[in-house]
């Protein structure tokens, strides 16, 4: 036996990781039984934790031949030699993706709750589990934070087979094993303790982790536009160094919920955010406010003009229900050349016919997320899109409906829109 336990073998590989530590990694475990030694390795260097859901694709006559494998984010890694050789019908290799996209949902949903997937776009990642017997999960992992954005990928295991520790090695950026015995059979006979590790410990040490990260630091404002001051709660923008602003028509932007956890998933991946309401308390009142587009639009333009003048950042506009069309006509109004005016728009749910003639004055990219049961609202967005000029994408939300409710819904909206603002203000500014 090397290890009396996941904690110990944790201790021991965060020791051999230590060098890695200088490159602000983030560390992802494997669940169940990668992330009690996940969570020691992140302990020790100082490192975000974060699990790694990832399901493998088998060919449905021979479950253990993979054809791909899918992740978090929409992510899928297909090997096309594969599926040309499996004889399979493209209907019957859709069922097994449907069924293992509902299962990974399901389980990011329970080991991570409410709180948004750390983004990998550029970061140096370390992906730890507890052993290695064949290599197939752990090399999946690999490749679907690839295609996540991670810029590194290294490997952290206890304990491999040789043959399999040769494989992966060429596989990833680095490989850190520390132990490849020959006479090896099986992951748990190199612990003296190797007990089955239950989803409460994974959901328990990965709320221990978030709740050790240290917070970023938000203070509320007063946002003065069109003659009336507005509250915000503010974020500063973090390495990614660009700002984006919720938009909503309705007054409750900075206490939903729903904009709340895609503002933190945005503010993980470096954005700054800014959420205040576009109507005082006593507008709201009247409903017919809520659906005075160019009010809404007027008061959006002066308030991201004041933050480029204040913060001189690449600024994106996230619009919910009207505030998406304040946005869309916000956009058109202050354009967007020169890296000036609103950068990036995200509509989620939102309402971008309302804009009306000003659509096709849009520059600036546009993305609409819409649920897939929200068939009035769909239908709505398919025709704006239609009217839209600038570079646009309308993406569906499978099974969500307007509130995106539903479990995964929303984790899917933030990953969306984070990829969204990132790819057009942090990427494009550089």
């Amino acid at each position: 036996m090397l290890f009396s336990d996941r904690g110990d073998a944790g201790q021991q590989l965060a020791v051999a990781l230590r060098p890695l530590a200088e490159g602000d990694p983030v560390v992802l475990g494997l669940p169940r039984g990668g992330v009690p030694v996940a969570f020691r390795v992140a302990l020790e260097l100082g490192a975000p934790l974060d699990v790694i859901v990832v399901r493998k694709l088998g060919v449905p006559y021979h479950p253990e031949l993979g054809f791909g494998a899918i992740g978090e984010g929409g992510v899928r890694v297909i090997s096309e030699d594969i599926l040309r050789h499996s004889l399979v019908s493209a209907a019957d290799l859709a069922a097994v993706e449907r069924a293992e996209t509902a299962e990974l949902l399901r389980r990011a949903r329970a080991f991570r709750g409410d709180r948004p997937r750390i983004s990998l776009d550029g970061r140096s990642v370390i992906i730890v589990d507890d052993g290695i017997a064949t290599g197939a999960t752990a090399l999946a992992a690999c490749e679907v934070a690839r295609a996540q954005g991670a810029a590194r990928v290294t490997l952290a295991v206890p304990v491999a087979p040789p043959d399999a520790a040769e494989k992966l090695r060429g596989r990833v950026d680095q490989l850190v094993c520390l132990a490849t015995p020959v006479r090896f059979s099986a992951v748990g006979e190199w612990y003296r303790d190797f007990g089955q590790t239950p989803d409460e410990e994974v959901v328990a040490l990965l709320a221990r982790a978030a709740a050790r990260a240290p917070a970023r630091t938000s203070v509320e404002v007063e946002v003065e536009a069109g003659g009336v001051v507005l509250p915000g709660e503010l974020t500063p923008a973090g390495a990614a160094g660009a700002l984006v602003v919720f938009a909503h028509g309705s007054g409750s932007s900075r206490h939903s919920p729903r904009n709340r956890a895609v503002a933190a998933a945005l503010n993980r991946a470096g954005l700054g955010t800014l959420l205040f309401d576009l109507l005082t308390p006593a507008e709201e009142a009247d409903r017919a406010n809520v659906f005075d587009i160019g009010v809404l639009a007027e008061r959006l333009v002066a308030a991201t003009g004041r933050l480029q003048r204040e913060e001189s950042l690449p600024l994106g506009v996230f619009g919910a229900s009207t505030g998406a069309a304040a946005a869309l006509r916000a956009a058109a109004a202050v354009g967007a050349e020169h890296g000036t005016g609103i950068g990036a728009v995200v509509s989620r749910g939102g309402r971008p016919d309302l804009a009306g003639p000003c659509l096709g004055d849009v520059r600036s990219p546009t993305l609409l997320i819409v649920g897939g049961h929200d068939t009035r609202v769909l239908e709505l967005n398919r025709q704006a899109k239609a009217e839209l000029r600038c570079e646009n994408r309308l993406d569906v939300v499978a099974g969500a409906t307007h509130l995106f409710e539903e479990p995964g819904a929303l984790d899917e909206v933030a990953e969306l829109a984070r990829a969204w603002f990132t790819g057009h203000l942090v990427d494009r500014s550089g």
